[in-house]
């Protein structure tokens, strides 16, 4: 707990020690002054309620490389990595960031040491229910009742310069502890971001990625994801993923297994007053619809570009990110009320909202080179089943197979295959599974004209190989 904040508490408490009571409320003479022996035991109380749900999670697996901070290709490398979770269910059921067990074969949970029993002192198995990459938020589950778990609160609620805790397991330490406070809300790393994050200052570092950030209630208010920093270690610049995100993909994922993620057809932009000046808008502040998709449910809808959005089902739009989280929280099929301002004019319109396309590199969590490369390609492909054909839908035909990543090692030559593609055949030869795509392959010879069929974004084409 810094210095600063510790000195203003025991100043604000030897204030409220000597200061004397008005004589005009005799009744709250008797009052006891807090004192900061008080502070710690409650404190205290705290951290003993919340530990036992926090976990230390080890993952072994195949995950894309990192390219940079904001963008991954579409490579696997073999990874090790650490971190933390919360548990939230009394079944099993535990929280943690994707980035955490991303492309993992093999993912183990030690529950907290403070658990005296053999249990405590082993990993337990654990498998991945299902993730939100974009969002970061991974569901595992262990087999294992009568847990004891923490309630997913309401952040919305969080008030900057509130006090929370940061719970999990910096640098492998288990078990650790730190406080301080919300210095954000709703904290944008760039202007564009979709992502709006609550900015702590509580200490965190790497092996906290999962842990909760607990509010004063002993509520999760956030999931611990990154930090910022320029010395590599903590400079009080921590950021989690805010719980009312966490709960809506928690609860799809133990629903269906995946995602629903909402769109109506717009692209929007935070107002800021070069855009207010440039376009002569009436306010230098709010969200306004820079593209409105042609045929899409807001055009459908009357929406239109240089549209202002005033408010979404009755809460004022203030950024960009919180038009789309909220289009985001919405379910599939309902409808929401936008009131927007066009020139002079405040106008009211209903759009019905759809699913988005998902992301195609979702696939690569689902391979490991072992199984699913084809070498002369220089892809992870996967055989299309009844699993991953509810995942897609819409497409042409019953089989095939999908890509799912380009190899570390193996990296493809002029095949001009993306992730999410979808091979039907090889020189009218139909494929269907990733060994059939292998055999007919291999019995090409360099040089020989070589045409695989494919779907990509829902059209059919023609893709020329050139092996090696």
């Amino acid at each position: 707990m810094p210095f600063l904040l510790i000195a203003l508490l025991e100043a604000t408490l030897l204030s409220a020690q000597t200061q004397p009571q008005p004589t005009a409320q005799p009744a709250e003479r008797n009052t006891p002054a807090l004192s900061l022996s008080d502070l710690s035991s409650s404190l205290e109380v705290l951290v003993n309620r919340v530990r036992p749900a926090v976990v230390q999670i080890f993952s072994t697996g195949y995950a894309a490389a990192e390219e940079n901070d904001t963008t991954t290709t579409s490579l696997l490398t073999k990874q090790h990595s650490t971190g933390s979770g919360v548990i939230v269910a009394e079944d099993g059921y535990i929280i943690t960031n994707a980035h955490v067990v991303r492309g993992a074969r093999l993912i183990q949970v030690r529950l907290p040491s403070q658990r005296r029993d053999q249990l405590a002192a082993r990993l337990l198995e654990a498998k991945l229910v299902g993730m939100d990459r974009e969002i970061d938020i991974a569901v595992i589950r262990i087999e294992k009742t009568g847990l004891p778990h923490l309630p997913l609160g309401d952040s919305e609620r969080l008030r900057q310069g509130e006090l929370v805790m940061a719970f999990g397991n910096p640098l492998g330490l288990e078990g650790s502890v730190s406080m301080g406070i919300v210095s954000s809300t709703g904290r944008q790393l760039h202007p564009d971001d979709l992502m709006a994050y609550i900015q702590t200052d509580a200490p965190i570092n790497p092996g906290n990625s999962g842990g909760p950030l607990i509010d004063s209630h002993g509520r999760v208010v956030g999931i611990n994801t990154f930090i910022l920093t320029q010395s590599g270690g903590s400079e009080g610049l921590g950021f989690a993923v805010p719980s009312n995100l966490v709960n809506r993909v928690y609860t799809q994922i133990r629903k269906e297994g995946h995602v629903h993620r909402g769109r109506i057809g717009v692209y929007a932009q935070t107002i800021t007053p070069a855009i207010a000046t440039g376009l002569g808008l009436a306010q230098d502040t709010g969200v306004i619809l820079s593209d409105v998709e042609p045929e899409g449910p807001a055009d459908k809808a009357g929406a239109k570009v240089a549209d202002i959005v005033l408010t979404l089902n009755g809460k004022i739009m203030r950024t960009a990110p919180q038009l789309e989280m909220e289009i985001f929280r919405t379910p599939m099929g309902q409808k929401m009320t936008l009131a927007v301002l066009r020139g002079s004019d405040h106008l009211s319109i209903e759009v019905p909202v759809e699913e988005s396309e998902d992301d195609p590199q979702r696939f690569a969590d689902m391979v490991n080179p072992e199984d699913n490369l084809v070498p002369r390609l220089g892809i992870l492909g996967i055989g299309i089943d009844k699993k991953l054909a509810a995942l897609l839908p819409d497409l042409r035909n019953a089989y095939g197979v999908v890509v799912a990543a380009g190899s570390a090692t193996d990296p493809a030559s002029g095949t001009g295959l993306k992730p999410g593609d979808v091979i039907y055949s090889v020189n009218g030869s139909p494929v269907s599974t990733v060994a059939a795509l292998k055999g007919k392959i291999n019995e090409f010879k360099p040089g020989q004209e070589v045409i695989m069929q494919i779907e990509r974004s829902g059209r059919l084409m023609y893709v020329t190989l050139d092996l090696e």
